[in-house]
């Protein structure tokens, strides 16, 4: 039985190589904020992709299969699908034009900017009223 050699990723140019003990998951998902970004449940599909990566980063789990491996509604996969892409952690190409399974690919997370600090000092009472805070009637 002849195999087919498996489908190229949806950018081959951005095909990642681990860089030590296998793994997809890189720490600047939690330090940079990106697990609240996206959220529980695009987390959890985050994970499930990884774990079933192959060693391009390539997935081909379909969508039902997700929300049955992960005790999920399609909707909820769905959804989580989209945060993903949008923070362009993930990307996706088709079977075929208008399917909805086909071929994720886990990205690198891009830098973050910094955030700019004040260097200016302020007092409690500063940050307090800053915040909204107001000082008690008496």
């Amino acid at each position: 039985m002849n195999r087919r050699p498996p489908p190229p990723p949806p950018h081959p140019s951005l095909e990642r190589r681990p860089a030590g003990p296998f793994g997809w998951l890189e720490a600047e998902l939690l330090h940079d904020g990106w697990l609240a970004e996206v959220g529980p449940q695009a987390v959890a599909v985050l994970a499930l992709l990884a774990l079933a990566a192959d060693r391009r980063g390539a997935s081909f789990f379909g969508r039902d299969r997700m929300a049955t491996a992960l005790g999920m509604t399609r909707h909820d996969v769905d959804h989580a699908l989209r945060n993903l892409l949008d923070a362009e952690l993930v990307a996706f190409r088709p079977w075929r034009p208008g399917t909805p399974n086909g071929v994720w690919q886990l990205l690198a997370p891009r830098p973050r900017q910094p955030v700019e600090r004040s260097r200016r000092t302020l007092s409690i009472g500063q940050l307090l009223n800053n915040l909204g805070f107001t000082a008690p009637r008496q």
